[in-house]
């Protein structure tokens, strides 16, 4: 494999098992241990593990414990949708992303399309589609920064957002139930939600199933306005058929045909 295949395995290996010492990420990936120490300098000096005697672990940023935490649970499942994700969009499109543990893992993928045009309020998202030098543009929407999700939020942002039209909204999720839809817990962000689905010609929601048939405070959507689910497992046949008879289709990860 090679260098960029090889440290995105580490990433994936450190963020599942939260801290791993550098003989078990050898051994895992049959590589030395000197190998293993160089890639875990360039990883920490690009802020996607933090090194530690014998080892590593995921970055343990100030104001960032609850966001942090919720990028280290369901990892293998968020790796696998963001991936199933990315297949659906191609160079030229825009994109308006919102903040997520699930799209910053979907970030990281699409990072690697060339010529695509990226709207987010997420300075991590922002950060890793322009590290990737790829040619494709981002522009981070400007408000209220708040450090716990390093996000921008309130009304300057939604105001923001109507600048701009987009081919598709990308969007995590906080719940998702039949008689709702898309929920969040969270009310700016479910507003900013709710502006970046105006502004777009197609919906797609990442969700991992924790989210499936779960409450959350704030509506962000019915199900019927969601083009694409893209998730690990398949939701209730209540909420799946509702999404169909809608025209939307659910996308499961690791499986070559999707559910219309």
């Amino acid at each position: 494999m090679n260098i960029r295949e090889r440290q995105g395995k580490l990433v994936d290996i450190v963020r599942k098992g939260e801290k791993v010492s550098v003989d078990v990420l050898a051994q895992m990936l049959d590589i030395s241990r000197e190998t293993i120490r160089r890639d875990l300098t360039q990883l920490a000096k690009a802020g996607k593990i933090q090194k530690v005697h014998g080892g590593a672990t995921i970055p343990r940023l100030l104001g960032e414990g609850q966001y942090q935490h919720r990028l280290s649970e369901n990892v293998d499942a968020k790796i696998k949708i963001a991936k199933a994700a990315a297949s659906l969009f191609k160079p030229g499109e825009t994109l308006l992303i919102d903040t997520g543990t699930t799209t910053l893992y979907f970030a990281e993928v699409i990072a690697k399309i060339p010529g695509l045009m990226i709207v987010t309020n997420s300075t991590k998202i922002a950060r890793t589609i322009d590290k990737a030098k790829t040619g494709s543009r981002v522009f981070l929407l400007g408000g209220e920064f708040s450090a716990q999700n390093s996000q921008t939020v309130g009304a300057m942002v939604t105001a923001q957002i109507r600048s701009f039209r987009a081919h598709h909204a990308v969007l995590t999720i906080g719940a998702l139930d039949r008689r709702t839809g898309a929920m969040d817990y969270d009310f700016e962000e479910a507003q900013i939600a709710q502006a970046m689905i105006e502004q777009s010609q197609r919906l797609t929601v990442l969700a991992d199933s924790s989210k499936f048939d779960t409450l959350a405070s704030f509506e962000v959507c019915p199900l019927t306005e969601i083009q694409n689910l893209v998730c690990d497992k398949s939701p209730a046949s209540e909420i799946r058929e509702t999404l169909e008879l809608a025209g939307g289709r659910v996308v499961l990860v690791d499986r070559t045909r999707t559910g219309r």
